[in-house]
């Protein structure tokens, strides 16, 4: 699926975490409020950095024996695909940061692959599957809109200066400015253009996340020290005295987003 040693070592943990899932919470109350992260972003406004950071923390704060976190970022259309018995190769005809072409088209009239909304629908599916099972970091696909009614996710937003994100994207792809500008600007439409046309939603819109951060001020640590915070106190709002949390605090209501400098 991927030569990526970091990938690879998610979707193992990922494999054996579903042979073998969490019968429920600590004490076998069906009642557990299984936790989970989504990560909406702006190009290179650094979730994978967040995430990596994130899988540490949230493993000795939030893990159980065998039921390790797992980040799902560049795979989850892959092992989305793979889970419904499709080929990873179709994956070409679900970019979330720009519109499918012709050829996806012409595929679907002359029978080479089910239909782009079919392909979406399993993806959106296999998200909210996972979700339910709990200890997963969702990045993009809209995940924090999918999840919404669920209680045990914390949905962030990532943001970054226009200038930083260009310094990033020119640093990872080895271009000048002038295209690092032109395809961040293409690919952040690409991606209000799916959340636009699959939801009818601003993928900008802060009232969907309970956090947005700015990464351009914020380091990828204290950014997984607020999300760590912000999803304890919503696990343990949603719990009231779930040995998720081993130390009290005040509830924040649900509707109460945690803040920070954006």
């Amino acid at each position: 699926m991927t030569t990526h040693i970091h990938l690879e070592h998610g979707m193992s943990i990922l494999k054996t975490r579903l042979e073998h899932p969490f019968p429920g919470a600590p004490g076998g109350t069906s009642r557990a409020v299984l936790p989970f992260v989504t990560l909406s972003r702006e190009v290179c406004a650094g979730a994978t950095t967040l995430g990596r950071a994130l899988l540490p923390k949230l493993n000795a704060q939030f893990g159980e024996d065998g039921q390790e976190w797992v980040l799902l970022d560049k795979d989850l259309v892959n092992y989305a695909l793979t889970r419904h018995d499709l080929s990873e190769r179709l994956a070409r005809y679900l970019p979330e940061d720009q519109v499918s072409g012709i050829e996806a088209t012409i595929g679907e009239i002359i029978g080479l692959h089910p239909s782009i909304w079919e392909l979406e629908h399993q993806v959106a599916q296999t998200i909210v599957q996972l979700a339910h099972v709990g200890r997963f970091i969702f990045v993009g696909r809209a995940a924090h809109l999918l999840t919404q009614s669920l209680p045990g996710g914390f949905h962030v937003r990532l943001v970054a200066g226009k200038e930083a994100r260009i310094r990033r994207y020119m640093e990872l792809h080895g271009c000048s400015a002038d295209e690092a500008e032109a395809n961040l600007d293409q690919a952040d439409l690409g991606r209000r253009r799916f959340v636009r046309s699959h939801f009818g939603k601003d993928v900008s819109d802060p009232h969907t996340y309970d956090l947005i951060i700015n990464t351009d001020r914020i380091s990828s640590g204290t950014a997984a020290a607020l999300v760590l915070e912000g999803l304890r106190q919503r696990i343990e709002s949603q719990t009231y005295g779930n040995s998720y949390t081993a130390q009290r605090a005040t509830p924040v209501p649900p509707s109460a987003p945690v803040t920070s400098a954006v």
